[in-house]
């Protein structure tokens, strides 16, 4: 399982014109699932999500984060991010989750984080979507549940 991670001080997310998510401060979570993954993957990376410390403190250092109550949460499905370009040009999406899975996973993620009491809002799996932001920072965190960096 993969997210994108970004800090942002707004984001919303729309289909056909209709908002259906939106956020002020706070991340924006573009996730993808991956084949073969689990709800362990899915559980590790909410944990990491909610508990991501990105936010300054009054110090000014990145000490906090969404489990502090330092914002909310926009989780956007995007099977794109497992896309595999080491061979020609054009992304292979084999690596991606068969979208039963995907959705499990996608759902379990936003509960094992509305668990943590962090508010959550949502895009809609497999639609079309048209996701607007104002990165913070810019800080942006890419998560793995398989990869450690």
């Amino acid at each position: 399982m993969r997210a994108c991670i970004q800090r942002v001080s707004r984001a919303c997310v729309r289909v056909d014109q209709q908002v259906v998510g939106q956020i002020s401060n706070g991340l924006l979570a573009l996730l993808g699932v991956a084949a073969g993954d689990s709800p362990d993957d899915a559980q590790y990376l909410a944990d990491k999500t909610a508990k991501l410390r990105v936010f300054e403190d009054a110090d000014g250092k990145m000490n906090e984060a969404l489990i502090d109550g330092r914002g909310q949460l926009l989780v956007v499905s995007q099977f794109t991010l497992l896309g595999d370009v080491r061979r020609g040009r054009r992304p292979s999406f084999t690596g991606a989750a068969h979208p039963d899975l995907a959705i499990a996973l996608y759902e379990e993620y936003v509960q094992v984080v509305r668990g943590m009491g962090v508010a959550v809002e949502c895009g809609q799996f497999r639609a079309h979507m048209q996701v607007e932001l104002v990165n913070d920072g810019p800080v942006t965190i890419l998560l793995d549940s398989r990869k450690l960096f």
